[in-house]
């Protein structure tokens, strides 16, 4: 790869991504994302907005605490002093560390957001790249909704911006609303008309609302943008962002109209999307481009009849590319913990003693349950004990379920409530509305249920149940995952681990007991 033929990866999954309402992720959660985007290869992770919440200040301290030296961490900031001093705070222990700043620059929202005159919007732009680059010599401006911007002020901007020290400028369609050849053009009069433009990297952040953010950014690197803004699985608030995967795969599937480079470990698309997905609970859609369900699956007989004459015939790309390796069974109740862990690196998994020993109790038991167990089974069995932590103030035990036509559906539970055993017997209108009204009743902790989502994880009768809770009280959401193959379980497990997360955003502020 030279400088001329790079894209740079910017993936923002773990600040603009967890914007998408109920998409909040705890810092637990976010460090294993980090981790698995240095590991893929991607150049910036742009960990948070430092100033939005002390959450956020954390996540992006800690994010950098653990960056290698070969990834940029990367704060988000607006064009304020308060916000470029806390990214910058933040963003300390990052070997590489970049403050990206931004400020609109429509007149829709000069007017109406700012209530400034562009005058003013000027002299913030080289006001706020000074102070970033005072602290970092990598720094990075944006134009709020640039793409409605009028083009002669964007250019201003822009090479305000760059006189100021900018090394990166991102043209963020914020609403979604360019198309290619719109978006082609903007990036071209920015080559062609500002006079500085060669000291900085061309960037483009593009959004869904129109479905064409994939389109937009593709058609910006076309003009010569270098660098592309994108989330895991299209993760963003309204209709998403630009799809990270669909980026990466586009660029080396059409490497013929498209000359140029990532340095993303393509094979590590699908654990990425895994987990994205199941920590946020947002589920992939079944047709959904390269990591979907069906994204390499053949049910046409014509289809069926070339694929099995040759792949190329309707594949343009293998499903190995982005991970993808088929279900075979490979494990069973007589394997032991070595074939478990080797098992887990072979899946790119690589976990801590506690979460290992945990998945393979979890594994056995599984093992005993069900007849067929797949690699899915397992990548459902560790994202299920990973998302448990060894504090966790609520443990479940035990869950019977009496149910039919005939009673009203009982729940009795056991959990663990602060290291006590507590046992609850309570009916519902169903036996998931039953299980959790036990769960309630043991912890006295009623938030509201925003989200109550099932999945089977493989086929048959006897699949494992893959089920996302997403709770939310005073404003805070937080998702819950559990996987089993009794529904209702999974369902109990869930409910618990997304209370677990609450209670620990609520002793932030203030420790409380939990009552009976």
């Amino acid at each position: 790869m030279t400088s001329d033929n790079h894209v740079r990866i910017f993936d923002t999954t773990l600040r603009d991504g967890e914007q998408s309402p109920g998409a909040s992720m705890n810092l637990g959660e976010k460090l294993r994302i980090a981790e698995l985007l240095e590991a893929m290869g991607v150049d910036i992770i742009e960990a948070g907005f430092p100033i939005a919440s002390n959450g956020d200040f954390e996540a992006v301290t800690e994010v950098s605490k653990r960056a290698g030296d070969g990834i940029v961490i990367c704060g988000l900031a607006r064009s304020g002093f308060a916000d470029i001093d806390r990214a910058a705070e933040a963003l300390k222990p990052a070997p590489r560390s970049r403050i990206h700043t931004f400020i609109s620059t429509s007149p829709i929202h000069m007017k109406y957001k700012l209530q400034m005159e562009p005058e003013e919007v000027v002299e913030a732009v080289h006001a706020s790249v000074e102070r970033a680059r005072g602290y970092t010599d990598d720094v990075e401006w944006s134009p709020e909704d640039g793409t409605r911007t009028e083009r002669d002020f964007l250019c201003r901007t822009v090479e305000v911006a760059i006189k100021a020290g900018a090394t990166t400028i991102n043209i963020p369609d914020t609403v979604g609303y360019t198309l290619p050849e719109e978006y082609t053009e903007i990036i071209s009069i920015l080559l062609n008309r500002v006079p500085n433009i060669d000291k900085a990297v061309l960037s483009t952040h593009c959004h869904n609302d129109l479905g064409l953010a994939v389109a937009n950014s593709l058609a910006g690197v076309r003009a010569g943008a270098r660098q592309v803004e994108c989330t895991i699985n299209g993760l963003g608030e309204r209709a998403g962002n630009a799809a990270m995967e669909e980026i990466v795969m586009a660029l080396k599937t059409r490497n013929d109209l498209m000359p140029y480079q990532t340095q993303v470990d393509t094979t590590k698309i699908m654990p990425a999307s895994r987990l994205v997905s199941a920590i946020t609970g947002f589920t992939v859609q079944n047709n959904k481009a390269i990591v979907g369900a069906n994204a390499f699956a053949h049910e046409s007989g014509i289809h069926q009849d070339g694929m099995l004459k040759n792949a190329d015939t309707y594949e343009i790309m293998t499903p190995e590319s982005v991970g993808l390796t088929e279900s075979k069974l490979v494990m069973g109740k007589h394997s032991g913990r070595h074939a478990f862990r080797e098992k887990l690196k072979e899946m790119g998994y690589e976990l801590g003693q506690n979460s290992v020993e945990d998945a393979f109790r979890r594994f056995k038991d599984l093992a005993d349950k069900k007849k067929d167990v797949y690699d899915d089974d397992i990548i459902a069995i560790v994202d299920d004990a990973v998302t448990s932590e060894e504090n966790d103030r609520i443990r479940f035990v035990s869950l019977r379920i009496a149910c039919g036509s005939e009673e009203p559906p009982e729940a009795r539970l056991v959990m663990e409530v602060d290291g006590d055993t507590r046992e609850t017997v309570q009916t519902g209108d169903g036996p998931v509305d039953a299980t959790f009204n036990a769960i309630k009743a043991l912890v006295d902790f009623t938030p509201h249920l925003q989200l109550y989502q099932v999945h089977s994880v493989t086929q048959g009768t006897d699949a494992q149940a893959e089920v996302t809770v997403r709770l939310e009280e005073d404003g805070k959401t937080t998702n819950g995952q559990g996987a089993d193959t009794d529904t209702l379980v999974a369902s109990a497990r869930a409910y618990i681990n997304a209370l677990n997360k609450l209670l620990l955003k609520r002793e932030k502020t203030a420790p409380a007991a939990l009552s009976a």
